[in-house]
């Protein structure tokens, strides 16, 4: 049995029927799928408008932290007008040689300003109260005063010229001024600034002592409520003059500071008084005068003239002059041993010059010798002392020196009071 011929055309047929229906499968779904969304749309309830974030002066927390981690702020300028401010322009250096320094090389206490006195008076003058001035020396010369308070203990201190209690003190020793640039300075530079007001302040020479040539790293004022005013003149002589810092002198000058925040900086020196004045200054009162005669005297005269010529008439018939020739002559007259003031006594007669004359050897054994006036001797007082200048004065122990102590010499007194090397 044979089977039926299949028609070729009939699977075209059906493949062609089933892609249309294929088709129309997804064009269904795609109408479906734009329906809902146009439902969608439609029926969503209503989002809220997207904000802005608006524009802020100040950055928000979020951007400060997105800086570099790295990043360096500015240093803020510090301000000129305080001390702080006038130490950050200061060039820091280590310290520098003191080879070739002489303390005398500077002139200290030489009259730079020529007002006819010497820088320690004047100095004197501008710093103590209730000034005594010496007579005679043009109203220079301060022989006692008072220090109050001192600038750097905060106390009051008597001053006469013959106790040494005050010294003048180099704010900037001018040793620590060599170690910071002055080693290159000239002659008149040197004795601008040994004898500036501004680098200049009476107080204890006991203090003065300690300072030495330190600066604010090795010495400070006793006085923690002077320190600061202390420093601030320090910077500013530094300044005025260009000579520098050393790094623990800086640290020491910013650690005072800092206990005073805002210290004004130094501008400006304060000046001394023209000669003769000063704070209470006054001439020392002229010694008393001897009084006149008092005319009483004349007034009895009479009598005592009458007096006179039984007195006067009588010594010339007791006894006539007395005059030796020779020691045999005094021996004769029986005045031997005959002494210096004795009638009759000469000067050849006395051999030894001890004052004695006409001494037989059994007189000079049996006769006392006549006291020594010379100290014992002492081996210290074979070699006398001498100084060089006011640093070994001082060294030695002997400063102030006055005109007749060992070693004195008159180019150490400068102000010609008769008292040398006072600082």
């Amino acid at each position: 049995m044979s089977r039926p011929r299949r028609d070729p055309n009939r699977r075209r047929k059906i493949g062609i029927l089933s892609g249309l229906s294929c088709l129309g499968c997804g064009g269904l779904a795609l109408v479906v799928l734009l329906g809902l969304g146009v439902i969608g749309a439609v029926f969503a309830p209503p989002q809220p408008p997207a904000r802005v974030p608006a524009a802020s002066a100040e950055p928000s927390p979020s951007a400060l932290t997105t800086a570099p981690e790295d990043a360096v702020s500015p240093t803020p300028t510090a301000d000129p007008s305080t001390a702080l401010g006038a130490l950050s322009a200061l060039p820091v250096q280590e310290r520098g040689s003191k080879t070739g320094y002489d303390r005398d090389s500077f002139g200290w206490r030489q009259d730079v300003d020529r007002n006819g006195c010497d820088t320690r008076n004047d100095v004197l003058r501008r710093d103590l109260h209730d000034i005594i001035l010496k007579r005679d020396t043009q109203g220079c010369v301060v022989l006692t005063g008072v220090l109050s308070p001192s600038p750097y203990s905060g106390a009051e201190v008597a001053f006469d010229r013959d106790n040494g209690a005050i010294d003048i003190d180099h704010v900037v020793a001018l040793s620590d001024a060599w170690q910071s640039g002055a080693s290159t300075w000239d002659k008149a530079t040197r004795q601008q600034f040994a004898n500036d007001p501004l680098n200049l302040l009476a107080v204890e020479s006991e203090l003065n002592r300690q300072k030495g040539d330190g600066d604010a790293a090795t010495w400070l004022p006793p006085s923690t409520g002077h320190r600061c005013e202390y420093v601030a003149l320090q910077i500013a002589v530094k300044a005025k003059y260009g000579l520098w810092v050393k790094p623990a002198e800086r640290e020491a000058i910013e650690r005072v500071l800092s206990t005073c925040e805002g210290q004004p900086a130094v501008t400006a020196a304060l000046a001394w008084p023209a000669p003769g004045e000063g704070d209470g200054a006054r001439e020392e009162p002229a010694p008393p005068t001897e009084a006149p005669p008092t005319e009483a005297p004349t007034t009895e005269a009479p009598t005592t003239e009458a007096a006179a010529p039984e007195t006067t008439t009588a010594e010339p018939t007791t006894e006539a002059p007395v005059s030796y020739a020779s020691c045999e002559e005094v021996r004769a007259a029986g005045k031997a041993p005959i002494r210096d003031g004795d009638p009759g006594f000469r000067a050849a007669f006395d051999g030894d010059g001890d004052g004695v004359g006409c001494e037989s050897s059994s007189t000079r054994t049996s006769e006392p010798a006549r006291e020594r006036t010379s100290a014992p001797e002492d081996p210290e007082d074979e070699a006398p002392a001498s100084y060089k200048n006011c640093d070994e004065v001082r060294a030695a122990g002997k400063a102030p020196i006055r005109a007749g102590d060992p070693g004195f010499r008159k180019k150490f007194d400068r102000d010609g009071d008769g008292v040398g090397c006072e600082s």
